[in-house]
């Protein structure tokens, strides 16, 4: 679902900029008064944060395939992030994974990259998260209908991120994007990949649970570790590796849901959709030309693989780099934060 800087006009993308400037914000505030008031577990917090980054830019470049469509989906990975970091720390780490995506692999543009942290991180780490997940957890996780909830949630976050490019589309002025007809393919087809994206959200989270259910945002007290905490990270690091530099290699070709309802897949034999010339399309904006630019200078392995090369090694190369970049800034963010209360700790100490 990364939006390409062509599908959004300059004032939109300003716009999306500040609304996901200002979560942000609001973010990093909430998660300073969480972790002013449980310090110990502030401390905890960046080895899982840069883990579970990592594991989601992993599973962000498996994309599979949505049967007789000619399309692939890939997860999203916000409520996920949230169940474990919580919404806050959560929708920091989705924007890392985004920010690092397209400067350096040059996937969605950076004209676009406000909208793609609303579309793909604001409603997964909010929405999922405070309308359902946290009031599945009041009950009991994954008991009964409480996995079919967590997959519900999935494909209510992906609706509402694909209606939100829609909209984006629509007030961008993309004519050759009529919003009856846009979102009428968009939203079926991430229908498809929410159902995934469900499921691989419930099997993750229902490992957690079973072995170290203390990672989870809002577990019950009397649940029943079965590891160690720096056993269960390793499990999932070990995971984000072998998925990042393993079985990417084995991603889709198709095109994504949103490439597919631009561009359709002909050449497969299935419908040309919206039929945009995919070298040729959106809006042009001298914003854009610039954002381009910028993006063809920082981005060293684009498309996920080495530049004018459709080596395996690079896709491989991609990941491994991709993750280890990914969990670096995740730390980064928390350190910055640790080091950001130690000071405000200090200067309520000698006013005092």
């Amino acid at each position: 679902m990364h939006m390409a800087d062509a599908l959004v006009s300059p004032a939109v993308a300003v716009t999306m900029y500040a609304a996901s400037a200002a979560a942000a914000g609001v973010s990093l505030v909430q998660l300073h008064k969480e972790e002013a008031a449980a310090p110990e577990l502030a401390k905890k917090k960046l080895p899982t944060m840069a883990v579970m980054s990592a594991l989601v830019f992993a599973g962000q470049m498996i994309n599979y395939t949505i049967p007789g469509t000619g399309s692939s989906g890939h997860l999203c990975g916000g409520m996920l992030l949230s169940a474990i970091l919580g919404p806050w720390a959560g929708f920091l780490s989705m924007i890392v994974i985004l920010a690092i995506q397209a400067l350096f692999f040059a996937d969605g543009g950076l004209l676009a990259l406000g909208a793609n942290v609303w579309n793909m991180a604001f409603y997964g780490c909010f929405v999922g998260y405070f309308l359902i997940y946290r009031p599945l957890m009041q009950g009991r996780l994954l008991a009964g209908k409480g996995r079919t909830k967590l997959v519900l949630a999935s494909v209510v976050t992906l609706q509402l991120g694909a209606l939100s490019v829609v909209v984006e589309t629509s007030l961008s002025g993309i004519t050759a994007l009529p919003f009856g007809a846009f979102a009428a393919l968009m939203q079926p087809i991430h229908l498809a990949i929410g159902l995934v994206e469900g499921g691989i959200t419930a099997a993750v989270l229902l490992f957690v649970y079973q072995t170290r259910p203390e990672l989870l945002q809002c577990a019950s007290a009397g649940a029943k570790n079965r590891c160690s905490r720096r056993a269960a990270l390793a499990i999932l690091a070990a995971a984000a590796l072998v998925i990042g530099g393993g079985l990417s290699m084995l991603a889709s070709a198709n095109p994504d849901g949103l490439e597919w309802s631009l561009f359709g897949n002909e050449e497969a034999g299935y419908s040309a959709n919206m039929g945009l010339d995919e070298e040729a399309y959106g809006a042009e904006s001298a914003a854009a030309e610039k954002a381009a630019a910028v993006q063809e200078k920082t981005s060293l392995l684009p498309d996920y693989n080495f530049a004018g090369s459709d080596s395996a090694a690079g896709t491989s190369v991609s990941g491994l780099v991709g993750c280890a970049l990914v969990a670096a800034l995740a730390a980064c963010i928390s350190l910055a934060g640790r080091a950001a209360r130690k000071r405000s700790g200090k200067k309520q100490a000698s006013a005092g």
